[in-house]
């Protein structure tokens, strides 16, 4: 068994408001600055159902003034089996 790391898509999201938050912007700031017609796809980072494109990630890391490892949360505890 290798131990295999995974995105935490949820604390993803959370630390996505948290930093959103603490840069003193709102969604609406967001989806403006990146152009989009609504905030739903902003809304999705935030409740972790769906995870920003690499991209978009360069933009937030940028804008929030972080790396992109700081805004991705990672869990360690995922088990694999490799090999047939």
């Amino acid at each position: 068994m290798v131990t295999i790391p995974a995105i935490d898509m949820a604390a993803t999201g959370r630390n996505i408001t948290k930093l959103r938050q603490d840069a003193g912007l709102s969604v609406k700031d967001l989806q403006m600055l990146f152009g989009f017609t609504t905030p739903q796809a902003i809304y999705k980072w935030q409740h972790g159902t769906a995870m920003p494109t690499i991209d978009n990630l360069v933009v937030l890391a940028v804008v929030f003034d972080v790396l992109i490892d700081d805004i991705i949360i990672v869990d360690n505890g995922v088990q694999a089996q490799l090999g047939a």
